[in-house]
């Protein structure tokens, strides 16, 4: 599969004010001020809103709800984690997208969770099929990608993409990925596997921007971003000035390739 850059019309935004933003330090929204968050968002047709976590407890599922209840355009998705428990609870809150995280790096694995890839593979499995056989979307969390065998993450978009995921999302978990090492991540799993990439950036080097850049000229479709950057630690891709940053890159590039 041949790699092409993209232009703006191919980049989508993932929204994720109201999972990660709300990780950052001091930070927790009302419901009143996550759903006004996320009817800014519908206005503003970002792509899809990452509403939540039900397993969170039924004041989350609350609040997902009304999102989905107010939203004329956007996607709305859930985060869980790798298990049932978490997808049945949003089973309760019917998102048009169930996104499950999945560890991935040998220290998630075997360091944090005492397990082993055998096991990832075959919870993963579960899950997913889980998920699609009430007839959900759904999209796969890469967790700690950055830390991760790149060789390890094309059998796992080989298994779900099998079992009809589309979309996976590459997550630097720790901060600290580089621009360069994310074109060369994005173009191996892309020209290897075909699936979908979606990037998600921490700030903690100052790198989100260039980082979600990078991977978008690289082939990459999808970029997790947040209002004014928040989110844990350094904070995440800033929404406002990707947008503003990402228009320039591209009218910029379309100009050269007019020129040459």
């Amino acid at each position: 599969m041949s790699l092409q850059n993209n232009n703006l019309n191919d980049i989508y935004i993932v929204d994720t004010t109201l999972r990660d933003g709300e990780q950052s330090a001091g930070r927790a929204f009302s419901i009143d001020e996550k759903v006004e968050i996320a009817r800014y968002m519908d206005e503003s047709y970002i792509y899809q809103i990452e509403a939540g976590i039900p397993a969170m407890g039924d004041l989350e599922k609350e609040c997902i709800r009304r999102i989905l209840d107010i939203r004329e355009n956007s996607l709305v998705s859930t985060w869980n984690r790798m298990n049932k428990d978490d997808i049945l609870n949003s089973f309760d809150c019917k998102p048009d997208i169930i996104h499950i995280s999945v560890p991935t790096s040998d220290i998630q694995i075997y360091s944090n969770l005492g397990r082993d890839k055998k096991w990832v593979n075959e919870n993963l499995k579960e899950c997913v099929f889980f998920a699609r056989d009430k007839g959900y979307d759904v999209t796969i969390g890469f967790e700690d990608a950055s830390r991760a065998d790149i060789n390890y993450l094309i059998n796992l978009c080989d298994i779900v993409r099998e079992m009809g995921v589309k979309r996976v999302r590459y997550a630097d978990t720790v901060g600290i990925l580089m621009p360069s090492l994310v074109k060369d991540a994005v173009r191996t799993l892309i020209n290897n596997t075909g699936i979908e990439i979606e990037i998600h950036a921490h700030n903690d080097f100052g790198m989100a921007i260039p980082i979600s850049l990078e991977a978008v000229k690289n082939g990459a479709k999808y970029v997790d971003c947040t209002l004014d950057g928040i989110g844990e630690r350094a904070g995440n891709c800033n929404l406002q000035e990707f947008i503003k940053v990402s228009g320039k890159y591209f009218e910029a590039l379309s100009s050269k390739r007019m020129i040459n």
